[in-house]
């Protein structure tokens, strides 16, 4: 299961973990949409491709909850 982290590594923004505004790498490093867009599409930390994160229905965000852990941000905003 997908931690869905609640911030984006780059400029610290807040990401809905029902919507479809994030994009992570196969390690779930985490981006915003403008930051991901500016990093080319490739993951800083590991050099993998960025995706868009699937989004978690907001019922099941009950039993199953996004992380509250931010990833602190690792990189400076291009």
């Amino acid at each position: 299961m997908l931690s869905m982290k609640p911030n984006c590594e780059c400029c610290d923004c807040d990401l809905d973990p029902s919507g479809t505004d994030a994009l992570i790498c196969s390690f779930e490093c985490t981006w915003c949409e403008d930051c991901a867009e500016h990093l080319g599409g490739a993951c800083p930390n590991c050099g993998g491709s960025l995706v868009q994160r699937p989004s978690r229905d907001a019922a099941l965000l009950v039993g199953f909850p996004a992380s509250t852990e931010r990833a602190p941000a690792s990189h400076a905003c291009p």
